[in-house]
């Protein structure tokens, strides 16, 4: 299928560790906190399109709030859609998402549930034509990972279970696809989950884009699927960038014209935003 090519498109990814400041603060301002650095990622970027991941819907751990309204509302989009993961709070008790397609809460939700959950999202203010989902399973092996003290004192290792993993996929009405996904922490399982979301998008029209949190350092997704690079910037930790963590893809066959936008520090997070200014030829 021939598609119009998008005129110039600012994309973003940004993984939200639901919210948090780094360092953490006790009694931390959870909504005022978001939005503040929503207004820096809307001054320095001015999105056309954003991808977050590890967001929460309703949980009191992050101020009962919808993470993924406040930011599209903040940013200027529109069109938004989260897309849970889990059922719960990770670390504490949870259970998988059955039917992500009753799951999904859109800008057009009438009914959305009430429950806790955690996911990912996206947010646009090109009109999107059709949204798919994809489950991408998980690992039954944990491991264990550093994540800053809660006295906001250095890091700390925890032993941390797998969470199942899900891709969001929107086939924009300007002719570019873009997935938007958080892979597996663990070897072996996110290059396997990368595969399965890329052999996925084939059947989807429009220009892929993949973007996210991928779990895979050093570029290695371009190695090992049909994808290239668009931006190269470590991204973790946030205090310290030392590592590429998250990426902005683009299918090894798509024409694209990029310049890559400065990385900002939100001051929340152990992930810094990435984004890129496109035009496709």
């Amino acid at each position: 299928m021939v598609v119009a090519p998008a005129a110039k498109m600012r994309v973003i990814s940004w993984n939200l560790l639901h919210g948090v400041q780094i360092p953490p603060v006790k009694n931390q301002e959870w909504q005022r906190s978001l939005v503040t650095a929503a207004a820096v990622v809307a001054k320095n970027y001015q999105p056309d399109f954003i991808g977050i991941q590890e967001v929460d819907y309703l949980q009191e751990r992050s101020g009962g709030i919808n993470q993924t309204k406040v930011i599209a509302e903040k940013l200027g989009l529109k069109h938004w859609a989260y897309l849970p993961s889990l059922i719960g709070t990770p670390g504490e008790r949870w259970h998988g998402v059955k039917d992500l397609e009753k799951a999904i809460i859109t800008e057009k939700s009438k009914q959305v549930r009430k429950e806790r959950s955690y996911g990912i999202g996206i947010a646009t203010n090109v009109g999107i034509k059709k949204l798919y989902l994809k489950s991408l399973g998980r690992s039954w092996v944990g491991l264990p990972l550093l994540i800053p003290r809660e006295n906001a004192k250095g890091v700390k290792f925890i032993y941390v279970k797998d969470e199942p993993r899900i891709a969001i996929i929107a086939e924009l009405k300007n002719g570019v696809t873009i997935a938007n996904t958080h892979l597996s922490f663990v070897p072996g399982v996110n290059v396997f989950q990368l595969n399965r979301l890329s052999s996925f998008m084939k059947d989807i029209p429009g220009n892929e884009l993949l973007i996210g949190d991928l779990n895979l350092p050093g570029n290695s997704p371009t190695k090992v699927s049909g994808f290239k690079s668009l931006i190269s910037h470590s991204t973790y930790p946030s205090w310290k960038p030392s590592i590429q963590f998250d990426y902005i893809l683009a299918r090894k066959s798509v024409k694209v014209a990029v310049k890559v936008l400065p990385t900002i520090n939100t001051l929340i997070s152990d992930h810094v935003p990435i984004g890129v200014q496109l035009k496709f030829q």
